[in-house]
């Protein structure tokens, strides 16, 4: 994930606390979160493709996407 746009993120979500954010901030926080969530999602999937389960028996089972 870019540092970068944690930082935005970030320092957007203080400014609401404390005084809040206009409607162009506002704007930009959504389509920040959004790129977050998607490079979120696609790191999870990127680390459940190589995720395998041991059975008890000792076998290696891969995680398939439901």
């Amino acid at each position: 994930m870019e540092k970068k746009l944690l930082d935005r993120i970030n320092t957007l979500a203080k400014k609401q606390k404390t005084q809040g954010l206009t409607e162009e901030e506002i704007k930009e926080r959504d389509m920040l979160r959004k790129e977050y969530l998607t490079q979120f999602r696609a790191g999870m999937i990127n680390i459940l493709e190589h995720t395998y389960l041991k059975r008890p028996d000792g076998t290696l089972e891969k995680l398939h996407r439901k």
